[in-house]
């Protein structure tokens, strides 16, 4: 963390406590104290957006870079681990953002699906001064007290990907995507395709392997696409895959082995769904537009583009890895004391197999 100015520091929160006469919130931001407003909840409305619902507003005062180079932000990233493509490009994505070149200390650690690991990071970042925390959270529930060391501390948190249930008072700025939206524009899109099949009236058997329980993307997707099923469709069975690929072909396998007939199989990411897809063919049957079972997937990866090509699976729903320029930008902004959004969602689409051929060679995911 910059070293400040004692005493401007020191008569910068004079200052600005006395100016504050109302409830709302200050921290001290790398640049000086940030007067924090909340205006309300952000929600997205197509399939690609960014909500500008709540606003963040900083104010900037002089400081001094710090630590090993006067000219380096130092900014601690807590990931959530390896378990997936989608996880390994949204890493990769950071770790191209946050370069010296750019202007960048950066410290990474993956906490393999370990929240006390991750809280524990976050301490350690807290303890090391760094400018800023960005924390992707392993599941929802458990970072208030570690959120408010380091609001204590005066470092802002950026909450990236899934979501926290903390008080958004005790983060600057979450930048992920919707996924309450990404389950809804599933079962659009299985409404949509079953009625240029002529086989909207007909019943249907689903499963869903779901990512990893509490998880804010497993939260979101179950809600968004069950709350959204036809009259005729019936939920045999929703277990968790861990959004992997060995628990994906797991959960298949038993669902084969107790149900008999499932007309279409909902993973909550790619990765899942190649396993879910090793078990179906190893069954003797088949997924995909010309297949016994109609796959469903989310991300939206390289891979995925590969096995929609392949006629493995019928449609991807994009989740976008990609969020290291959007929080750099983010933080950049509040380098400069202006104001940011409090919700960002990224831009994502969906995409049927009929469009993957066209489209993947422009994938960078």
């Amino acid at each position: 963390m910059r070293k400040r100015l004692l005493a401007a520091l020191t008569c910068s929160m004079m200052v600005l406590v006395t100016g504050c006469g109302n409830d709302d919130m200050t921290v001290l931001t790398p640049n000086g104290p940030a007067l924090i407003k909340d205006d309300g909840s952000g929600s997205s409305n197509s399939v690609s957006t960014k909500a500008t619902q709540k606003t963040t507003t900083t104010t900037k005062t002089d400081t001094k870079k710090s630590s090993g180079s006067s000219d380096l932000v130092h900014v601690g990233f807590a990931q959530v681990g390896s378990e997936s493509d989608w996880r390994l490009a949204q890493t990769d994505s950071m770790k191209s953002t946050f370069t010296e070149g750019n202007g960048y200390q950066f410290d990474f650690v993956d906490c393999n699906n370990d929240q006390q690991k991750q809280v524990e990071t976050i301490q350690k970042f807290i303890d090391d001064k760094v400018d800023y925390i960005v924390l992707d959270p392993i599941v929802e529930d458990g970072y208030d007290d570690v959120l408010k060391k380091a609001q204590d501390a005066g470092i802002p948190v950026i909450v990236v990907d899934r979501n926290i249930s903390a008080s958004d008072s005790l983060y600057t700025c979450w930048v992920g995507s919707n996924f309450v939206k990404e389950g809804e524009d599933a079962a659009k899109w299985l409404k949509e395709y079953l009625a240029s099949e002529g086989r909207d009236s007909e019943s249907l058997n689903i499963v869903t392997i779901s990512g990893t329980t509490g998880a804010s993307a497993q939260l979101g997707r179950s809600e968004g696409f069950n709350n959204n099923m036809a009259g005729n469709w019936t939920l045999l069975d929703e277990q968790s895959g861990d959004f992997n690929e060995d628990g994906g072909r797991a959960v298949m396998t038993a669902f084969l082995a107790q149900y008999d007939d499932i007309d279409v199989v909902v993973c909550q990411n790619d990765n899942e769904a190649y396993g879910a897809i090793d078990a179906i063919q190893n069954a003797g049957k088949s997924c995909g537009p010309n297949g016994d079972m109609i796959m469903i997937s989310f991300d939206a990866t390289k891979g995925g583009f590969e096995r929609m090509v392949a006629g493995e699976i019928n449609v991807d729903v994009e989740c976008n890895p990609l969020e290291g320029p959007l929080v750099s930008e983010l933080i950049q902004k509040l380098e400069k004391g202006e104001t940011v959004d409090k919700i960002q969602y990224v831009e994502e689409g969906v995409y049927p197999a009929d469009t993957a051929a066209d489209i993947i060679d422009s994938r960078a995911y």
